[in-house]
């Protein structure tokens, strides 16, 4: 999810919808809303948030050091509509990590987050869990080295489980990284829904559904399941024992 700060309805609306439009969800703050929201949003929340992205306002060369003290893994970014030397130096000596000259696609801030990422957390463009290599470029997953389509939503699902993989995430952070925080209009119970069709895709390509789920506790995306790691051995012993026909 990405985090808009602008007074201005406009820019936030037109933002969040290129980035609906790339599969990511968008929440909209006024910079007096900001501070009340930064310091009093849960940790997951905070987790689920791709990027800040800071429009011009009085309060701007204050807010990384307020988003910092509560939220340290998320990029900054500032939108510059005068781009000057001067005002780009003061924005880096607050502490942003890019400053974006508007107008700017909503695909070359998704590559900028990312390079920030890869530079500054070691994350890489793609990610490999077992058999499925998740791209976070927008590119389609590979599943057993073949392209594997997914409607948008479960692409990001797919994406957010990769990038937890190994660890249990709840329905809450998966919808709050797919559809924001202020989303009102879909029901967080769309996600078990998402989740279902995006597991009997991976099974039907995998022969094993690698998301473990547990009821109120939550997904885990998995290289391979015990059970089906099992199965080659317990074949080859099988093998090993079985009499040998005689001829």
């Amino acid at each position: 999810m990405f985090v808009i700060v602008d007074s201005r309805e406009i820019v936030t609306a037109g933002y969040a919808a290129g980035f609906e439009r790339e599969g990511f969800a968008c929440m909209a703050l006024t910079p007096s809303e900001l501070p009340e929201w930064v310091k009093t949003a849960s940790e997951d929340d905070l987790a689920s948030i791709e990027a800040f992205l800071l429009g011009e306002c009085e309060e701007r060369p204050d807010f990384p050091r307020l988003i910092r003290s509560y939220c340290d893994q998320a990029p900054i970014l500032a939108l510059d509509e005068r781009p000057s030397l001067d005002q780009t130096l003061e924005l880096f000596a607050c502490g942003v990590d890019d400053v974006l000259r508007k107008p700017i696609h909503v695909r070359e801030i998704l590559a900028r987050v990312g390079a920030i990422r890869r530079r500054t957390m070691t994350e890489a463009d793609n990610l490999e869990v077992g058999r499925i290599k998740v791209f976070f470029d927008g590119r389609d997953a590979l599943v057993g080295g073949d392209v594997f389509e997914l409607p948008r939503r479960e692409r990001r699902i797919l994406e957010y489980l990769a990038r937890n993989h190994g660890r249990r995430v709840t329905k809450t952070q998966i919808y709050n990284a797919v559809y924001g925080l202020m989303n009102e209009e879909v029901d967080e119970c769309v996600v078990e829904s998402h989740v279902s069709k995006l597991r009997k895709k991976l099974k039907a390509r995998l022969g094993y559904d690698p998301v473990e789920s547990k009821r109120y506790i939550g997904y885990m995306l998995k290289a391979q399941p015990q059970e089906a790691a099992a199965r080659p051995a317990q074949d080859a012993r099988r093998s090993a024992t079985a009499p040998m026909e005689r001829v």
